[in-house]
């Protein structure tokens, strides 16, 4: 192991007591171990700063800070401190499965992308259920499906250092800030993946900050969506949204092919996400309609794209 580590992992922690020791302990029982550990306790007011300090590995790099100043701030504090080549999250809350580091360091190493996620398991605490992912992995469904929702597992994603450090969080898109990160990667030509590999188990739960700011998040995504689907050229006034049959019949099918034109290649799987987020989503008897609607015009999509 050299002094300087090939993957930098990150953690802010805040009131995260219940989690984060398992959080830990996930990063350190890595299979690939040339990785240092940054965590930052972001003004906890519980036992997290205890715990932390519970863990003695020289890999890790702990901060404790007495105020409270943000996810937006914590996590630009943690991207300027990583000194490894690449940058890999994971939240407070989450578990990263044994081999997590190493096949993603693989992906990279092989200049098969520049970020990547992958594939994750959902547990819910409330219930005990437990769910598979159903992410896209090609950086076309990727850089197109950013225009109607988030297609990364932030927690699971690792990329190059220096990107990162090129475009920190912008703060005052607090709750969406991965989402505008994104953004931006993609529209500085930067190219995505995801794994088909199990990453880490993704925890939902009450106290969830993604649950608790979801109001405040959704008006950031509309304002962040409008703003990319203007920077790839596209007129904001096909922005995906619910649309009565005829409105819609004029604008989704542009919008599909304007995005497989910006984009080539994108599945019909991704087509057929994007075109739904035009339809009003009931069950009755309209239904066979409205799905033969959106797989006739995402196939014509997806075939012109490929040319």
């Amino acid at each position: 192991m050299s002094n300087i580590p090939m993957v930098s992992v990150l953690i802010p922690a805040y009131n995260a007591e219940k989690f984060i020791g398992a959080a830990i302990t996930s990063v350190l029982n890595q299979t690939f171990k040339d990785f240092e550990l940054c965590i930052l306790n972001d003004g906890s007011t519980d036992r997290t700063a205890e715990i932390i300090d519970q863990f003695n590995d020289p890999r890790i790099i702990k901060i404790h800070q007495s105020q409270n100043s943000g996810l937006v701030s914590v996590r630009n504090t943690l991207i300027a401190l990583a000194r490894g080549k690449y940058i890999a999250y994971l939240d407070n809350d989450d578990v990263a499965f044994p081999d997590r580091l190493a096949k993603q360091y693989a992906f990279l190493e092989a200049n098969k992308a520049d970020i990547c996620s992958g594939d994750y398991e959902t547990f819910n605490e409330e219930t005990g259920e437990q769910k598979l992912s159903k992410v896209r992995y090609s950086d076309a469904d990727i850089k197109a499906l950013i225009t109607v929702y988030c297609p990364l597992c932030n927690p699971a994603v690792m990329g190059r250092a220096e990107i990162f450090k090129k475009f920190p969080y912008i703060v005052g898109n607090d709750h969406a800030e991965d989402y505008s990160l994104w953004q931006e990667i993609a529209l500085a030509g930067y190219r995505f993946a995801n794994l088909r590999d199990k990453l880490i188990i993704y925890r939902i739960h009450p106290k969830q900050i993604s649950r608790l700011a979801l109001e405040s998040a959704s008006l950031i995504f509309d304002r962040c969506r409008t703003s990319y689907i203007s920077g790839l050229g596209i007129s904001p006034d096909l922005t995906p949204k619910k649309m009565y049959f005829y409105e819609r019949l004029q604008k989704a099918p542009q919008f599909l092919l304007e995005i497989s034109r910006r984009f080539r290649g994108v599945s019909f799987s991704a087509n057929c996400q994007i075109y739904s987020r035009f339809q009003h989503r009931r069950n009755g008897i309209l239904t066979p309609f409205t799905r033969f609607e959106r797989f006739l015009f995402s196939g014509i999509a997806t075939l012109l794209g490929k040319f």
